[in-house]
């Protein structure tokens, strides 16, 4: 089927398409951006896509409506001593100090008294500055794809982005992942930079560079909706 389309155009609805061997059936997923993907195995027609996201469409309008509209609820947090937040896919207490800068010291996120998700969030941009631009490296030797630069900044509900000058944008959020989640964030925001869209030679790029790189979206999508998002640091 390899003149499937990259985003296939049911209605008002786009559809971004991969073909994957691995597949026994269709998946239909709406991303944490509200955008539509499937991934289908290759006997799948365009008119067999066409009718069963046709099928699907009140259900993919209303997870579209949750996502771009209300948003999915994120986990509660109290800043209070013993919370739980996570770090690299690990949860660590919180401890609350009288004073200093949020750290990370003998498993414990110490937080100064008053503090909140502001000095959480700027701590999670903080040292995801840091540990992204180490991680980030030996994937851009392996994909022949150099930013022209990296930030960790607030995405809403998208994971990362590429703009067109180059530069790599990743969720602060995605430091709560653990490490190999991370990894697929960037080999995602990596092959834009070879190819802009979604379309199948983005993910035959995805693929090279991270083999089985379906389960890890997989993965990455049960796991997203649990991750702590306060509204003013999304």
């Amino acid at each position: 089927m390899s003149d499937f389309p990259g985003v296939l155009r049911v209605g008002d609805l786009d559809v971004t398409v991969s073909v994957s061997d691995r597949r026994k059936s269709v998946r239909l997923t709406v991303e944490r951006d509200a955008s539509v993907t499937a991934a289908v195995p290759p006997q799948v027609s365009r008119a067999e896509l066409t009718k069963l996201v046709e099928a699907k469409r009140s259900w993919l309008y209303g997870k579209l409506a949750e996502k771009r509209d209300l948003g999915e609820a994120p986990p509660e947090r109290e800043f209070v001593s013993g919370e739980g937040f996570l770090y690299l896919g690990r949860s660590h207490r919180l401890r609350v100090v009288d004073s200093g800068e949020v750290r990370l010291i003998r498993g414990r996120l110490e937080l100064a008294r008053g503090g909140g998700a502001k000095e959480l969030v700027d701590w999670y941009r903080r040292v995801g500055a840091r540990w992204l631009t180490r991680r980030i490296r030996p994937w851009t030797a392996r994909m022949g794809a150099e930013p022209a630069g990296l930030r960790v900044r607030p995405l809403g509900y998208r994971w990362g982005s590429c703009s067109p000058d180059g530069q790599v944008n990743i969720h602060w959020a995605t430091m709560q992942l653990p490490p190999s989640l991370i990894d697929y964030v960037l080999v995602h925001e990596l092959a834009h930079l070879h190819r802009a869209d979604h379309g199948a030679e983005f993910w035959r790029i995805v693929e090279r560079a991270l083999p089985g790189h379906e389960d890890h979206r997989e993965r990455l999508r049960r796991t997203g909706n649990d991750l702590w998002l306060p509204e003013k640091g999304r």
